[in-house]
């Protein structure tokens, strides 16, 4: 075989590989993904669909969009469909903060902060005491309503309520 040809494989060899890095780098740049390994996904990018989170201490069970390991830290990172609000909802922020969680009992690693990504922003949120705290409160609330009965549902958002997929049989419907 000739140098030239040689020389002209292994270039195109690099080129593939270049245009597939820079592929993989928009994909990632996408999905909002923040560099690292994906450890985790629960869309199965990985190949197969992991196992839901599991902390026996507070019975709290979860699978979050993906799991990035950067520099031995694990982020949890939770992809939304909508557009951004002006700042995150509670409730998003209280499942990143689970996931932080499960993430913690499950690798005995607290990850510093998770991200939510809406389709056209990104929020890192930081996995403070206080939010820790607020996981383990939420959690005992919740069980603390399931012995007074059904609680009274949330309505500050309408459009939420309009497409619940309880609304047809919910006495409580906007």
């Amino acid at each position: 075989m000739s140098n030239t040809l040689l020389i002209s494989i292994a270039s195109a060899v690099l080129v593939i590989a270049i245009l597939i890095l820079v592929s993989s780098a928009n994909r990632r740049k996408s999905l909002g993904l923040p560099s690292g390994t994906i450890v985790y996904s629960d869309p199965g990018i990985l190949g197969k669909v992991d196992k839901p989170l599991y902390d026996a201490e507070l019975g709290l069970t979860g699978k979050p969009d993906y799991v990035v390991e950067r520099r031995g830290r694990l982020i949890p990172v939770e992809v939304k469909s909508g557009w951004a609000p002006e700042k995150p909802y509670d409730s998003h922020i209280m499942q990143l903060a689970s996931y932080c969680w499960l993430l913690e009992r499950n690798f005995r690693k607290r990850p510093p902060y998770g991200i939510l990504k809406y389709k056209n922003r990104t929020f890192a949120i930081r996995y403070t005491d206080e939010l820790r705290q607020n996981v383990i409160d939420l959690v005992d609330e919740i069980r603390s309503q399931k012995e007074y009965g059904e609680p009274d549902r949330s309505h500050e958002n309408p459009n939420r309520c309009e497409r619940c997929g309880f609304r047809f049989d919910c006495d409580q419907r906007l």
